[in-house]
């Protein structure tokens, strides 16, 4: 079995092991709890890789394939992600203060809990053609998680045009996760208005 090195941008070898490919020698390097800090990975093909409660602070991932990546609780402050893949992949509570994620692929990504603050999304593509333009507004409101986006919000896994969200009726807002989810907004619906109001959110 190969020798495979992660290096960093100076070329300085952070972590080694025996592995079939990059993958399966991050996760190594994952399990060991190895320091990754600028770790350089542009244009890396990590497809579903498991990099939970990975160092990666200040690495270069720039181009890199992420989609499906399991990044939950992942050190990730000051990271170049510049248009990275990171379409369906699990972000939930991951560090990312600072790091620059413009021009990313973040459809379908689970960010829930994650910090986002001071990082970069400018140009980032949320979903689909929609990119992101203004710093996001997360609000860790109990039982769901809340992300306030140009002109989206998302609530848990819902995810809706500001107009939708304040437009839906209790039987809409019911469908989505019962009498819970409800009660909830019956709660939070005229705070999260007045949030969206005073931020120029529409």
């Amino acid at each position: 079995m190969p020798k495979i090195e992660i290096k960093s941008i100076s070329g300085k070898v952070l972590y080694s092991s025996e592995a079939l490919g990059l993958r399966e020698c991050l996760k190594n390097a994952v399990k060991d709890m190895a320091d990754l800090s600028g770790a350089y990975l542009s244009g890396a093909y990590l497809r579903g890789a498991d990099l939970r409660g990975a160092d990666l602070g200040g690495a270069y991932l720039s181009g890199a394939y992420l989609s499906g990546a399991y990044l939950s609780g992942a050190y990730l402050s000051g990271a170049d992600l510049r248009g990275a893949d990171l379409s369906g992949a699990y972000l939930s509570g991951a560090d990312l203060r600072g790091a620059d994620l413009s021009g990313a692929y973040l459809s379908g990504a689970d960010l829930g809990g994650a910090d986002l603050s001071g990082a970069d999304l400018s140009g980032a593509y949320l979903r689909g053609d929609i990119k992101i333009q203004k710093q996001p507004i997360p609000i860790d409101a109990i039982k769901y998680h809340v992300t306030i986006w140009d002109n989206h919000i998302q609530i848990g896994c819902e995810f809706h045009s500001i107009a939708d969200w304040f437009s839906f009726d209790k039987r809409r807002i019911t469908s989505m996760d019962g009498p819970t989810a409800l009660k909830w907004w019956e709660k939070w619906k005229k705070p999260l208005k007045n949030i969206c109001k005073a931020e120029g959110r529409t």
